[in-house]
């Protein structure tokens, strides 16, 4: 691994979730290796370095594949930034799923995605969700024992606020450097907030107001899950916005999965969209949010914005 790459530095990662197969415990397949193979060589292609997963992703089976698809290709694990998460417990018969951020938990589960990736460390891990049960003084042991070991590089959060991002860093060594949202032309909950603020209804907005602000303020680059959401802008909708996203492309000379992305790295937090399609031609399609800077004008982000959210803005 290169020790001067930073995770902060990628402009787009692609989401492995994906991978794997089915969301079960069977034994993963030659296919799902092939197709993994598939999907990691476009991303490559369309200049994306950094792959994300979780453990939980396929009950572990898109680590696995992951790990087969790196063991396959020489050289590839220095080229890339491995990003994992860790903190959700799947339903297993009559235990309910629940969150685990407990220390000796954290470290276990770090240890077995190493195993699934084959590798000897992962350059980012992310506390995927907030335990209510989580002990400060224990994740930030397991932390700084992950990191002194010289096993997980970097750190981050999944699916915080503001509040709990601060809470935690105020009991630990190391820096918190990223958070991952779901936010999407789709989810606009993250914008919507700011704007929505002294109007009936800011109340209806469950998006934990300042945290963008929060991680801009604290160099927290802020990634994107679900950015392409689902399709629903790009499958060929006759919805207004749908019909906004291709003319904007055709104008650009890109791609509607690109004004997508586009929309989101245009916001001035610098946010970096997670690509979790598994088509190769939709990830070739995310090229120029790579490789161009966001040619979006002022009125034309708004626009999309407005169709999207089929009301006016307050």
């Amino acid at each position: 691994m290169n020790p001067r790459t930073d995770i902060r530095d990628a402009r787009l990662l692609y989401g492995c979730m994906g991978l794997g197969g089915s969301w079960d415990a069977k034994p993963w397949t030659a296919a799902d290796v092939s197709h993994a193979e598939a999907a990691v060589q476009a991303a490559l292609e369309a200049g994306i370095t950094a792959f994300d997963h979780a453990d939980i992703y396929r009950y572990g089976k898109s680590e696995a594949v992951f790990g087969e698809v790196l063991a396959r290709a020489s050289g590839l694990r220095e080229r890339i930034l491995l990003q994992t998460k860790c903190g959700i417990t799947l339903p297993d018969g009559a235990r309910a799923g629940s969150y685990d951020l407990r220390g000796r938990a954290i470290v276990r589960r770090v240890e077995e995605s190493l195993t699934r990736l084959r590798t000897d460390a992962v350059d980012v891990l992310l506390l995927h969700r907030p335990d209510p049960l989580a002990r400060p003084e224990e994740i930030a042991e397991a932390l700084r024992t992950l990191h002194g070991q010289g096993l997980v590089r970097q750190f981050g959060v999944s699916n915080m606020s503001a509040a709990q991002i601060a809470f935690l860093q105020a009991h630990l060594d190391v820096p918190l450097v990223v958070d991952q949202l779901e936010m999407s032309l789709a989810r606009r909950d993250w914008v919507e907030s700011g704007v929505l603020l002294n109007s009936p209804a800011w109340a209806a907005n469950g998006f934990p107001h300042g945290t963008v602000e929060h991680c801009v303020a604290h160099d927290i680059r802020v990634q994107a899950w679900g950015a392409l959401a689902q399709g629903r802008f790009t499958g060929g909708s006759d919805a207004p916005a749908a019909r906004l996203v291709a003319d904007l492309a055709a104008r650009k000379g890109t791609t509607p999965e690109t004004v997508l992305l586009w929309w989101l790295q245009r916001h001035p937090a610098g946010i970096a969209p997670v690509v979790g399609t598994t088509r190769p031609d939709r990830i070739l399609a995310c090229r120029d949010a790579v490789h161009r800077a966001p040619a979006l004008t002022h009125e034309e982000w708004y626009g999309l914005w407005v169709a999207a959210r089929g009301a006016p803005l307050p």
